[in-house]
């Protein structure tokens, strides 16, 4: 059964007193999870051991990194490897986010390595892909989008997808002023479960959680997740607030 995902994406925010503050918030109204209900918290490596020892016993919740580097080891100064990750209990790592791709220019072959290293530890990957302003005006998103699928996961065996969850952000719609539709958002949902299915089959189509990733909030999360392709979120701005983060986890829970 596919499974329903809220993911919160601190990027390089909070510090050790206002992230552990922001994580008791959420515990503190965390509506009860079932086994195809997650919610996971990605804070900046910094905290990921606070964010692991204050959730350890909550069951259904799960801490994630914000990336992690293609190799085991070695000479890689201020990287993090998944080994690493693994020996601390996380469980989730974010890969290909889009502001990972713009800023520190990673590549869909560069994000292939990183895959194939965070799945060989056993670890879970949310696998960002999206996007830009110009290429949606351009009309060649769906072709955009199967790219950086192509490129950077059809290389897997079927069975690796149990540990991938795929998060689709419109990056033109993500401080542009331009807004993404509910209806926008299941087509390209849809469009990406049609390409997972021409190459994997409708079954793991089917079961493969896709998690919207542009400026979900609690005004919109129901109707977001709603559509029937729309299986979650990856939370950003609005997981730094447990009053903002909370009504979309509610609203998981919720949907249908």
């Amino acid at each position: 059964m596919r499974k329903k995902i809220v993911a919160a994406n601190w990027k390089m925010n909070m510090n050790s007193s206002t992230g552990e503050k922001l994580v008791n918030g959420i515990l503190n109204g965390l509506p009860v999870l079932n086994e195809n209900q997650k919610v996971v918290i990605c804070p900046p490596f910094p905290y990921l051991a606070m964010v692991q020892n204050e959730t350890k016993n909550v069951p259904n919740l799960h801490v994630g990194a914000q990336n992690a580097h293609a190799q085991e080891s070695g000479a890689y100064t201020g990287e993090v490897s998944a080994g690493m990750l693994k020996e601390m209990g996380i469980e989730y790592v974010i890969l290909g986010h889009s502001e990972r791709r713009e800023y520190n220019h990673e590549t869909n072959a560069q994000l292939k390595e990183k895959v194939d290293r965070v799945l060989s530890e056993g670890l879970h990957v949310i696998f960002c892909c999206g996007e830009s302003l110009a290429t949606r005006d351009a009309n060649t998103q769906n072709d955009f989008v199967e790219n950086q699928l192509t490129e950077s996961l059809f290389h897997l065996d079927a069975e690796k997808y149990s540990h991938i969850s795929i998060a689709y952000e419109p990056i033109w719609a993500i401080g542009t002023g331009r807004t993404a539709t509910a209806q926008q958002a299941q087509d390209m949902h849809a469009h990406i479960r049609k390409v997972i299915s021409k190459k994997y089959g409708a079954d793991l189509a089917n079961d493969l959680t896709i998690l919207y990733g542009g400026s979900c909030k609690a005004s919109n999360a129901a109707e977001l997740f709603s559509n029937p392709d729309v299986d979650g979120g990856l939370i950003g701005g609005a997981s730094l607030k447990s009053a903002d983060f909370l009504p979309i986890v509610e609203a998981m829970i919720k949907a249908k």
